[in-house]
């Protein structure tokens, strides 16, 4: 195991849903794991489908980012994962809210079967540390 490894959980994140961290750090890299629409408090899901699902997600991992040290900014690929690929205009227009400018990270969108608790929406990002 490399000695630089570590791991971070953002306390204003909706808590994991399984037994990982919210990110993982090493070699100059965080690696987030993916973020749902969920809200902070622990409330489930938010209401308003995958518009307000995306945002919450980046507004997720903007959190998960911070505890690591990061920015949403420093990301240097985002995943997206959708379960209707139908959605993916309106998950750009809230995406280039976030991820804007000159020069974005690099990315993929993928349809996936389902996501966990009924999510529409997920992201998962890697960020080059500070």
């Amino acid at each position: 195991m490399n000695t630089d490894r570590k791991t971070f959980n953002a306390a204003d994140a909706p808590a994991a849903v399984g037994p990982y961290s919210h990110a993982a750090s090493a070699n100059g890299f965080v690696f987030a794991s993916g973020q749902l629409g969920l809200a902070p408090d622990g409330s489930g899901l938010v209401a308003g489908g995958v518009e307000a699902q995306a945002a919450q997600a980046l507004e997720n991992l903007q959190a998960v980012a911070r505890a690591a040290g990061c920015e949403l900014g420093d990301a240097v690929k985002v995943t997206v994962y959708l379960t209707d690929m139908g959605d993916f205009a309106a998950v750009n227009a809230i995406y280039s809210n976030y991820f804007s400018g000159d020069d974005p990270p690099a990315r993929a969108a993928v349809e996936v079967s389902g996501l966990p608790l009924g999510g529409l929406i997920e992201f998962e990002a890697v960020f080059a540390q500070r």
